[in-house]
């Protein structure tokens, strides 16, 4: 029996054992007569009514019936009265991991003991689960944990196969069955689960959409990336909780993995699987797979579509590649890879943050004059040749990359192939990009004095909450503005 099946049995025989006090001081009986009425000792009945003992089926007719009562009222789980339902809330609390773990004893509940004062120790008790729900992770948690996240994808070739069917049963039932997903179908599939789209002008800054979940509604902004995608995208999203059974994230982790569940829910039914490997096998067939006629057979962001075919190519194509989207100062903001392509890594394992070789496409294309074309190129590394294609674009934080690539050999089924630009690329060596020329480091060692420019992000704290950087009370105006 597992700790949490120990203390389950302890709380019901409490509960049964308040229970049976309740009924017997109703009736006036002291511990000694009515252990006389039912053939036992009143100091075994004191054991009974403490949680500690658990008493015969055959004793508890005879309770029930020297009570004037019934088994099943006896054996009821609802606390009799208030003063039992403290108690025994007080015992779940004092048993919980995080009173535990500050070694603090217990407090020991008496007669004499105040009703008062039981509300007052649980109420620090729901003050400590409420802090231990919402604690933030350290940033090295938080890291730790899309680093394991990203591992665990990377074993299942980004694929998620039960969120595959379930997306193309959806979109069957709506009548989806080829072209770009319009907006009225997604209409469609919120109405199927009993919820109507609604586009608002106050979404509370920290959320992309809210559900209510009462009114079956489900708000989102009046407009968002040009063409729809996002809006799209959205609206799949929230739904895609529901769909997908999901509760409350219970740590940071959990908020991590269903944040992945839910977006490769809506990249699923933005590019259906049956469709989309269908077209990226006629691609493959004719010798050109790119990303942009990817992207626009259905309708979706360049960034988008890179990241679907990651879900679909291993498994259905056998080809392993790489996804990699860039800020213009070189750091790595998304990142998949299980074709071996040697990325920088902190010491917990994350590649997020990190910077790349400038002599990858990801970086080089930010210094291509035309930056509206894919920019195709070759990459040696010390682990082998990669060819790549990257678009570049930009936001209001700057401009990015997103970058698709694949082993040498597996080039020949892409367009662009035949380029001439190639690069090589020796990091992890720092004199690979990292480190300056000796005859200019020796030039200017100790004769300039940089002025960095620091990121306030770095002195941020990570975003707290059950659901991560969402203000509750925001969210909770809203729906008040709105129900």
């Amino acid at each position: 029996m597992t700790p949490r099946d120990d203390l389950k049995t302890s709380i019901e025989l409490k509960t049964l054992g308040h229970r049976i006090r309740h009924y017997r001081l109703q009736q006036g009986f002291t511990l000694d007569e009515l252990g006389a009425a039912v053939g036992v000792a009143g100091s075994q009945l004191s054991l009974i009514e403490n949680g500690k003992r658990e008493p015969k089926l055959s004793l508890l007719q005879a309770i029930a019936a020297a009570t004037h009562t019934s088994v099943t009222d006896l054996i009821s789980g609802e606390p009799p009265n208030r003063r039992a339902a403290l108690e025994l809330e007080l015992e779940r609390a004092q048993s919980s991991s995080v009173f535990r773990s500050l070694g603090i004893p217990p407090v020991k509940v008496t007669k004499t003991l105040p009703d008062e004062t039981l509300e007052s120790i649980l109420g620090l008790h729901r003050e400590l689960q409420r802090r231990e729900s919402e604690a933030i992770a350290t940033p090295e948690e938080a890291r730790r944990a899309n680093t394991e996240l990203r591992l665990r994808m990377r074993e299942h070739n980004n694929y998620l196969p039960d969120i595959e069917e379930l997306a193309e049963k959806q979109l069957r039932a709506a009548g989806h069955s080829s072209g770009a997903l319009t907006h009225r179908t997604v209409s469609i599939m919120a109405e199927q689960l009993g919820f109507s789209l609604i586009y608002v002008n106050d979404l509370p800054s920290s959320t992309r959409s809210i559900t209510d979940l009462e009114n079956g509604r489900i708000y989102l902004p009046p407009a968002s990336i040009p063409g729809g995608h996002g809006l799209r995208s959205m609206a799949l999203q929230a739904m895609a909780h529901r769909l997908l059974g999901h509760r409350p994230p219970t740590s940071y982790a959990d908020f991590l993995q269903q944040r992945l569940e839910i977006n490769y829910y809506a990249a699923c039914c933005l590019v259906p699987q049956t469709n989309a490997v269908a077209f990226l096998q006629q691609a493959k067939k004719d010798r050109n797979l790119a990303v942009e006629d990817f992207r626009d057979a259905f309708g979706v962001t360049h960034e988008a579509a890179a990241m679907r075919m990651t879900n679909l190519m291993t498994v259905h194509l056998g080809m392993p590649l790489h996804f990699l989207r860039v800020g213009e100062n070189g750091q790595v903001e998304r990142v998949y890879e299980n074709d071996g392509l040697p990325l920088p890594e902190d010491v917990t394992g994350a590649v997020e943050g990190q910077i790349v070789c400038r002599k990858f496409a990801a970086r080089d294309a930010f210094d291509q004059q035309n930056r509206t074309t894919e920019h195709y190129q070759y990459t040696d590394t010390p682990v082998g040749t990669f060819w790549c294609s990257t678009q570049t674009g930009s936001r209001d934080t700057g401009a990015f990359s997103i970058t698709v690539g694949v082993p040498f050999d597996d080039a020949k089924w892409w367009r662009g192939r035949e380029t001439h630009n190639r690069g090589v690329s020796t990091c992890p060596d720092e004199s690979c990009c990292r480190r300056a020329p000796a005859e200019q480091f020796a030039r200017w060692k100790g004769k300039a004095w940089p002025s960095a420019r620091v990121h306030t992000h770095m002195f941020s704290p990570l975003p707290r909450g059950t659901f991560p950087g969402v203000d509750d009370s925001e969210v909770f105006e809203f729906l008040d503005r709105h129900a």
